[in-house]
């Protein structure tokens, strides 16, 4: 696939929402993406990985998480993440048996650590979790997998 490249304002490479990598001078731009994957009740919109931008180290993107939904228990194996939360209330139950609990709103930010399990639950009835997700692992889908906790959660009810 070719795309046309243009020079933005400061310079450096633009790309078409959802183009192919080209070669540039070291500035490369994804311009307003759309989702481009459902996973684990997130939606995720097209970011920046090895994949279209060749990064070798790092991978970035939004994920909304709709309302009451919950992203089941998983582990980032060998690489770590941060969060930036956007909009919305959203809960963390983490750690051996998901017995740890944080919370967290709009204009927090978070680190997990790799191997850490985590389930993440919409504290919302009515709006989403938007968050900037920073993984430093290049190929931002490999290298994640399912956590079965030995106890139930506590039942979430998403409030109004």
């Amino acid at each position: 696939m070719t795309s046309k490249r243009t020079s933005g304002p400061l310079g450096g490479t633009s790309i078409p929402a959802g183009a192919a990598q080209p070669e540039g001078d070291g500035i490369l731009v994804l311009r307003a993406s759309t989702n481009c994957r459902d996973w684990n009740g997130i939606h995720y919109k097209t970011g920046l990985s090895r994949s279209n931008v060749g990064a070798q180290r790092l991978s970035m993107n939004v994920a909304t998480i709709p309302p009451g939904a919950i992203a089941a228990a998983h582990i980032h194996v060998d690489f770590e993440l941060m969060l930036y939360i956007l909009e919305g209330n959203v809960r963390h139950y983490y750690g051996e048996d998901l017995q740890q609990v944080v919370d967290n709103s709009a204009g927090d930010f978070l680190f997990i650590e790799p191997g850490i399990p985590h389930e993440v639950h919409n504290l919302s009835a009515t709006n989403n979790v938007v968050a900037v997700v920073a993984r430093s692992d290049a190929d931002e889908w490999q290298n994640i997998t399912p956590y079965e906790a030995r106890r139930p959660l506590p039942q979430v009810k998403p409030s109004t």
